[in-house]
């Protein structure tokens, strides 16, 4: 008995694993379609990376998750079955996304330098914008999420930004996030500092406060200059005879 429960947990494991394999590599075929395999393979290979932050961040505190999924041109997600307690362990999970991507966009970045690869470094450019893009102040990003922990309102600064994205380049994604994120807004603009779930879920110390508004800054200043500089970088080689 003891042997088969063993052999179904392992197909268990072994089906996630293949779920998380076979949509990587649908979205890498998709992607390799309109810009080339190599580009396609570091593309998904930045996603992986950002979600494996969010991955590894839940499991340090005990949440329960799944391994990453994809689907082609509408990004990646790893599924929390626990929810956070309360809106530091949230922002803490939301947070591991975008700096493990960070860092193997960093990685790219050195390894396309060293190398003098242009489709390296247009790679690195992908990572760095992947996860300048989920720093929007607003809930369903990692942004948001980052940002609950000082205030729900503060999902309210994401709204124009999301608006001048749009704008700037129109989107059908950009549409399924402002669906997703239209419950939010709303209920930042209901927030009340006295209600009950201010006094529970959004009750955090100022310290944590300040240390999660200074990670979230710092690391919003970081990407920003990068995907501004390794832009002009990718501009530049083009241009070049």
């Amino acid at each position: 008995m003891l042997k088969i429960l063993l052999l179904l947990l392992s197909g268990a494991k072994l089906g996630k694993l293949l779920t998380t394999g076979g949509t990587m590599l649908l979205s890498v075929g998709a992607y390799a379609l309109m810009f080339g395999w190599r580009y396609a393979a570091g593309f998904v290979a930045m996603m992986f990376i950002h979600e494996m932050g969010h991955y590894i961040a839940a499991r340090r505190r005990g949440l329960n998750v799944g391994w990453p999924t994809f689907i082609p041109f509408v990004g990646a997600w790893v599924q929390l079955k626990d929810l956070p307690h309360d809106a530091e362990t949230e922002a803490y999970v939301g947070l591991g996304g975008p700096l493990l991507g960070t860092i193997g966009a960093i990685a790219c970045y050195v390894l396309a330098r060293n190398e003098g690869s242009q489709w390296l470094l247009a790679v690195a450019y992908a990572g760095f914008f992947l996860n300048l893009f989920n720093l929007i102040p607003l809930s369903p990003f990692d942004g948001g999420r980052i940002t609950a922990v000082l205030s729900p309102r503060i999902w309210l600064l994401g709204v124009p930004v999301l608006v001048g994205l749009f704008y700037y380049r129109p989107s059908p994604m950009l549409i399924l996030m402002a669906v997703l994120a239209a419950p939010q807004v709303w209920k930042a603009i209901t927030y009340r500092s006295n209600s009950i779930e201010a006094a529970t879920y959004y009750k955090v110390p100022g310290r944590t406060k300040w240390e999660y508004g200074a990670y979230y800054v710092l690391l919003l200043a970081f990407l920003s200059l990068m995907v501004h500089d390794v832009h002009e970088m990718l501009q530049g080689a083009a241009a070049a005879p």
